[in-house]
């Protein structure tokens, strides 16, 4: 269990390493991404959302993130893309 717990946490401290650069200007400074937030890009026309990172603490929200990372990696420079469809993802994220 408690391996487990921190291989969940290094992935987290991973994603958020990766959002961290996502939607910067050449300052570092986010364009339009508020403190405390990150990218994602749902469904086939990849609308992007942005998402608090409180939001990686639910189970829901991982499970997502754990289908990402098989499906696209998090080894690219476009954003975590997640793989459902936008109405699925915008009706789990209603309930958060």
């Amino acid at each position: 269990m408690a391996l487990k717990k921190a291989t969940q946490t290094a992935a987290l401290k991973q994603i958020l390493k990766k959002c961290s650069s996502f939607g910067k200007n050449e300052n570092g400074l986010p364009n339009d991404v508020p403190k405390g937030h990150f990218v994602v890009y749902v469904g086939e026309n990849r609308s992007r959302y942005i998402i608090p990172i409180s939001w990686l603490t639910h189970p829901e929200f991982q499970s997502l993130l754990q289908r990402a990372e098989e499906e696209f990696g998090f080894n690219h420079d476009l954003g975590i893309t997640i793989p459902c469809h936008e109405h699925d993802f915008c009706t789990l994220i209603s309930n958060f």
